[in-house]
């Protein structure tokens, strides 16, 4: 599809759209993933270099024209339904003071706290990383080069007039500590990522937990019951069964998706029990050149890794149904969980 047709059709259904959730669609439609104006960018290996200028410039140009007239349609319609309910809520001012609400720990951090306890029992240390980062931490020495088709997956947040980007997976701190740090390591690493993304199951920020071993005698043995252990102690069940199907990761060789079983009970999703699999995570044997990138005989040293996102884990956990709710500081959302501070 050409650039004219994506464009007159963005415009004709743009001029339909009637409320908020419509505007949400258009955005995936037109600027995500699996977009038509996406897919453009793939015929960029096709053309000269001049050719290749214009015409990205012109996809450029295509795209911000489309996401500006999303937002602004967004904030118009963010804007009635404020006042729409602005005009429908009064305050009595005779009614006495309320008592104080005592706070309760979001489902995020509760998480991230569980995973911790669970990992550091485990003899894993913690590591943080830097959330503005340059290339060749969060793409190159992760065996992304410059022309990787695998830079195609991550819509990534670069920093303007500058060579640096808000990092789009915790990955840098796994190259991090193994440049700094002589194996064997035992590594864990919780943080905020960045993508251009929003959608009922994405967001721009958002949380991800990555583990990763480096060791002479590591297997994907080692892995399966790290991860099989994991997962059982996070979601109180036991007799978990794993799934793991061949995948691709730049950085990992060979490369696993772990499915996890389920079932569906009274409308809720009950793991670890059932027939029914779905997808949690990835990981895989840490591909040679990342080892090789980090200054790590891979002749001497192997290891393994995985990541996973925290909303994720909490939405299977608690059953929360829509990733937004997590960032729409709605208090009643945290006194629906009442996870208190005592137990941290």
């Amino acid at each position: 599809m050409s650039l004219e047709n994506i464009l007159s059709d963005f415009n004709s259904q743009f001029e339909n759209v009637e409320n908020k959730s419509q505007i949400d669609d258009l955005r995936v439609n037109f600027l995500g993933k699996k977009s038509a104006l996406n897919d453009l960018f793939g015929q960029l290996k096709n053309l000269t270099a001049e050719e290749k200028k214009a015409f990205g410039a012109r996809i450029n140009d295509t795209r911000n024209f489309i996401s500006q007239k999303i937002d602004n349609k967004k904030n118009y319609f963010e804007n009635l339904e404020l006042n729409q309910k602005l005009s429908g809520e009064k305050i009595d001012i005779s009614a006495p003071v309320r008592l104080e609400n005592q706070g309760s720990i979001h489902p995020i951090n509760k998480v991230m706290f569980e995973i911790e306890q669970i990992f550091s029992r485990r003899g894993f240390e913690f590591a943080q990383g830097p959330e503005i980062e340059d290339d060749f931490h969060n793409f190159t020495a992760l065996n992304m080069p410059k022309d990787h088709p695998a830079r195609q997956m991550q819509d990534t947040f670069y920093l303007q007039n500058s060579e640096l980007l808000l990092r789009t997976h915790t990955s840098n701190t796994q190259i991090r500590k193994m440049l700094g740090t002589k194996p064997p390591l035992k590594v864990c690493a919780l943080g905020r990522v960045f993508r251009r993304d929003s959608d009922q199951t994405h967001t721009p920020m958002f949380h991800q937990f990555e583990g990763f071993v480096v060791d002479k005698k590591v297997n994907m043995g080692h892995l399966k019951a790290t991860l099989e252990n994991f997962l059982e102690e996070f979601f109180e069940v036991k007799n978990l069964e794993l799934r793991l199907r061949p995948s691709f990761f730049p950085f990992t060789e060979p490369s696993a998706e772990v499915d996890i079983n389920y079932s569906i009970e009274n409308g809720k999703i009950k793991i670890g029990k059932g027939d029914k699999f779905m997808e949690i995570l990835g990981c895989g044997m840490i591909n040679r050149k990342v080892l090789q990138n980090c200054q790590i005989d891979p002749d001497e040293f192997q290891g393994f890794a995985f990541g996973i996102g925290i909303e994720r884990l909490a939405m299977l956990k608690y059953g929360i149904t829509d990733l937004r709710m997590f960032f729409e500081n709605d208090v009643r959302f945290l006194q629906h969980f009442n996870f208190k501070t005592k137990e941290f």
